[in-house]
């Protein structure tokens, strides 16, 4: 009988072993190819199996389970592909049938219960659900045992047992790594964090102007975090020590901007990155951008989507964030914190006028950076931001 191994891929060198978190089909499922098995989650990545053939899955490790790279989790019978969809889809048309010959009282009924006509003996004429029987299925529902979800499907949040004040869940291993890392950062650095302010007029109206034109022509939406990394790319190459990381006893120099992009995933933060900002048009940053966060959220963000960035950029304003402190992403030197749009009244020309103005925040590691680098290079994004005409003069 042909069976394939349904194995753990490699992760990378330094990753031996997972958790596996989730399965999204069932034991004894038919699956079809390159359909989603289960949900990896390791210190670094969470990630996605797929099905390399269609068959029958025979799930052979529990979610939950830690495993090491390359052991079997699964097998899949790809002998009863064929036959086992054919077998499933067969019943299909008799089950519709049957309820589709029941009244409208015992249909409106079975839709308030959630209880399907065709999954139980009808007492009626030609064997027809009546509402008696719809009303006996549901009394007896309670006392039947509870059914156990579908492996892989979506749980939703157990309520705390009465009385309990807390509970208490394993943390995963990327939220331990996470965790790790903040921790590590802090400790090791010598972080401190500069901010400044910045009027978003000039930005707003250049994307109001242009945004129709730039949908039609490239079909997504001119964003602002295409400014801010072009603002960033120009500020790296006025200020290079703010491009360098301390390696040993060592500063090492980056002559090439790929920048990180912090995504908030529901298994915590991601830092993908951008590669080659600086030769990059504003549409092209745009689609990275928009492809890595999807990836990110979808689990199918990979090692080197993660690795080599020489700057990072995370957005607490989409929470509605007003100022904050981010910590560094070593082995980097800094980053730089965008806060929410908002409306304050700010002297402009001798006048008091309201301006869209926004918090900019500067996290740098200060054995590297000295204060005047900090400062300059923030200015340099809020010059940028606030004429954008020098991204394209250069100055």
């Amino acid at each position: 009988m042909p069976l394939i191994e349904v194995k753990i891929p490699p992760m990378g060198e330094s990753i031996a072993s997972g958790i596996l978190a989730k399965w999204h089909v069932a034991d004894g499922a038919v699956v079809k190819k390159d359909q989603p098995l289960f949900e990896l989650e390791t210190d670094k990545i969470t990630s996605e199996g797929t099905a390399a053939a269609a068959g029958k899955i025979s799930l052979k490790a529990a979610a939950g389970a830690e495993v090491k790279i390359g052991a079997v989790v699964a097998t899949i019978d790809t002998d009863v592909a064929t036959s086992a969809a054919g077998a499933a889809s067969a019943p299909a048309a008799p089950a519709a049938a049957k309820s589709a010959e029941q009244s409208p009282a015992v249909r409106r009924l079975a839709t308030e219960t959630k209880i399907d006509p065709a999954s139980i003996p009808g007492t009626g004429k030609a064997g027809r659900v009546t509402k008696g029987d719809i009303l006996a299925a549901t009394e007896a529902a309670p006392a039947a045992p509870a059914a156990l979800p579908a492996a892989g499907a979506p749980k939703a949040a157990a309520p705390a047992p009465a009385g309990e004040r807390q509970t208490r869940k394993k943390m995963s291993p990327l939220r331990q790594k996470i965790a790790q890392r903040l921790v590590a950062a802090q400790h090791e650095a010598a972080m401190l964090t500069t901010f400044n302010e910045v009027d978003m007029s000039a930005v707003m109206a250049l994307r109001a102007k242009y945004q129709d034109d730039f949908v039609k022509k490239h079909g997504l939406k001119l964003g602002f975090m295409s400014f801010f990394t072009k603002a960033v790319v120009h500020a790296l190459k006025e200020v290079p020590g703010v491009n360098a990381q301390i390696d040993g006893d060592s500063i090492v120099e980056n002559h090439y901007y790929d920048i990180g992009m912090a995504v908030s995933t529901d298994k915590g933060l991601m830092v993908p990155v951008v590669r080659g900002c600086d030769t990059l048009g504003m549409a092209e940053i745009e689609k990275a951008i928009a492809d890595v966060a999807k990836r990110a959220r979808e689990s199918k963000i990979t090692l080197d989507d993660l690795s080599g960035g020489v700057f990072t950029i995370t957005n607490g304003g989409i929470f509605g964030s007003m100022l904050s402190t981010p910590i560094i992403n070593p082995p980097q030197s800094a980053i730089l914190g965008l806060h929410a749009i908002t409306e304050r009244p700010v002297a402009v020309n001798g006048q008091v006028v309201i301006r869209p103005m926004m918090y900019l925040a500067l996290s740098y590691d200060h054995r590297l950076v000295d204060g005047r680098e900090a400062v300059t290079f923030l200015v340099k994004v809020k010059q940028a931001i606030e004429d954008p005409a020098r991204l394209i003069i250069g100055i």
